[in-house]
Formats: structure tokens, sequence, C-alpha cells
């Protein structure tokens, strides 16, 4: 997706899936980052199946053609394609304002594959392979996976996608690249820090969510050996040949701790470079050295940038709408229908 991936709940990816599967591979005798598959949360002992008066009239009428793991195409329609994503992408027990800027945002990016197609699959709009499109589960495999809490669950996403019915989130007329992660360290990150383009509606904004967050906080321990080897392996031309304790300079950070920069062995790296290296669940991270280990410690979980999920819980719970939610995080955009 270029600048514009995702790593959500469902999804867990950056751009450079290679090379954290090679530094996952690499560090196996290193202590692991955490790294959950998020269960869905426990169904609410208040809640009550929602009760859509409104039907997706508009997402029913548009084909998606949907790239499956057997290698077929299939023509779906919008609304279908949708329960999907929202479905993979973000648990069904999620406020439901918040499963509806999710589902904008899923379609937000159907809309622009559409438009745009991709030469991994030319013949399709979208499919399957989260390390490509969005993420993606049958109705079957979903209802399956959510047990006795089935009904009510498939209820609050059809409800989400009929409800915000072929809407999607634009600037200047335009739809955006909807991105979005799982969690942040109380700020997300302007998009020119993480990917070096700078994006007038992916800018830093304060984000609500908290210690309420599962593995919010999660630490990677590695020794000096690992560290030489995989900064060396990926940076020649720094030095790590002093004391291990030196390696690694002061770091700069936005408000949130989310780290800029930092020097190691005399080289500049960013925050973003530095999670990619050692595979850390997000680039809000301190590092120390205990004369034995390095031990990364980190807060929240994704790139940063774009819509937090969790902060888009968070406030939906405090009272915020789809559309408060979602010109919050994507700055000066607004909600609208993506077709007439």
């Amino acid at each position: 997706m270029g600048f514009g991936q995702r790593e959500g709940l469902g999804t867990g990816r950056i751009a450079c899936v290679g090379v954290l599967l090679a530094a996952a591979v690499f560090f196996a005798g290193a202590a692991a980052v955490i790294r959950p598959s998020l269960p869905e949360a426990q169904e609410p002992q208040t809640m009550e199946p929602p009760t859509a008066s409104v039907t997706a009239d508009r997402d029913k009428g548009r084909v998606v053609k949907l790239l499956q793991e057997d290698g077929t195409v299939v023509e779906t329609t919008m609304a279908d394609y949708l329960f999907g994503v929202v479905a993979a992408e973000m648990p069904a027990a999620f406020e439901e304002e918040a499963l509806k800027a999710q589902a904008c945002a899923a379609r937000t990016y159907t809309v622009q594959r559409q438009s745009s197609p991709t030469q991994k699959h030319p013949q399709a709009d979208v499919c399957t392979d989260s390390a490509c499109c969005q993420a993606y589960v049958s109705r079957e495999a979903a209802e399956t996976r959510w047990g006795v809490s089935a009904q009510t669950y498939s209820q609050k996403i059809e409800a989400a996608v009929a409800g915000t019915d072929g809407l999607g989130i634009l600037y200047e007329g335009q739809p955006i690249q909807a991105v979005f992660f799982s969690s942040a360290p109380g700020q997300t990150v302007d998009a020119v820090e993480v990917w070096g383009s700078d994006v007038a509606y992916l800018k830093s904004v304060s984000s609500p969510e908290g210690e309420e967050v599962p593995n919010y906080h999660s630490q990677a321990v590695f020794s000096a050996d690992q560290v030489r080897q995989a900064v060396l392996a990926a940076y020649p031309a720094a030095d790590l040949s002093g004391d291990p304790s030196g390696w690694f300079g002061t770091p700069t950070a936005n408000e949130g701790g989310t780290v800029s920069s930092i020097p190691v062995g005399g080289v500049t790296l960013t925050g973003g470079q530095v999670r990619t290296l050692f595979s850390l669940r997000s680039a809000c991270f301190t590092v120390a050295w205990d004369g034995s280990n390095f031990t990364f410690s980190v807060t929240g979980y994704g790139h940063g940038v774009g819509m937090s999920q969790y902060g888009a819980n968070a406030m939906a719970r405090a009272g915020s709408t789809f559309r408060d939610i979602l010109t919050w995080y994507y700055t000066g955009a607004q909600v609208d229908q993506l077709w007439s």
C-alpha cells in the first residue's frame, strides 16, 4: 500500500514484513517480544444487539471483486465484503461508533483500490491476503470464532456497515489513505516521521487509550552480540566496538514518547528503523543496558499513523460519534459519500 499501510488489531503488519520475519528468525534465542493475537473481548453483560433501522443500499449495489486464497475471484457486494473486513480488523466487542469508523476506513480503502488497481492482482479489486490488502474473514469463520456471541456480534457489524452506507473519508474531495493501527502511547505520529512523506491529514494528535489496552506495555531483551550483529548487518557504518552502555545515544521523541530518532553506534536511526530491526511492537520505546542485556520497554502497538483503533474505542465509549473519531484522527478530513 505504499505509505498507506494499515496495522490494526487483525493485521500486525508493516511495510518491511520480510525484514521483520528475518529479524524474528535471527533473534530466536532472544526473549521474544510479546505479540499477542488479540483475543475478542468478552461480551459486556449490558450489551444489547443494535437495532439497525437502515439498510446498506449503496453498499449492496456496489460490486467488489475479491481474490480468494485459492486463486479464484468472486464477486461480492461492498456490504458483504466490509462485514468480513471489519470482523477481521477490529474486535466486535468494541463500541458501535468505533466499528462504524472502521467500516468507513475500510470502505475508503476499497474504493481507492477499485480506482487504482494493484499490479499484484489486476483481475481483482482486493484480496484476502492481509500483507497486500485488508484483513478479511468469512462470515462463517467469524461466527465460529465468536461462539455464543455470534448473533450479537454479527448484528453489531451489520449495523456498523449499514449505518455508514456508502460513506468514506475525504480530503479536498478525494478519498484519503485511511491508515490505522492498534494503540498509541497517548499521541499518534506524523506520517513524515514514519514514511518520509508529509501528508496534510496524517498529523500527530492526542489519543485517549491507556492501561485498558491488552499488552499495552511490552519488553524485548537482547544480548550485546545480538544487537551488534543486527545493527551491523543493516547499518555497517555503525561503530559498536566500545562498551555497550554507549551504543545507544539519547533519543528524540514526540509528546507521546514515540522515538523520532536515536543515535546507534554513531549512526542516527529513526524510531521506525529501530522498531523494524528488533521487531518491537511500536516505536515508543526506551532502551537500557544492565551489564548483560539490552532491554527495550515498549508502549502501544503499530506504526502510530492515522486512526488508533483503541483510541477510537475510547472516544466512542466517551460519547464521540464515528464522524467525530474520523475527523479527529484524520486532520482536516470530511466524512461524505464516496460515490453517487
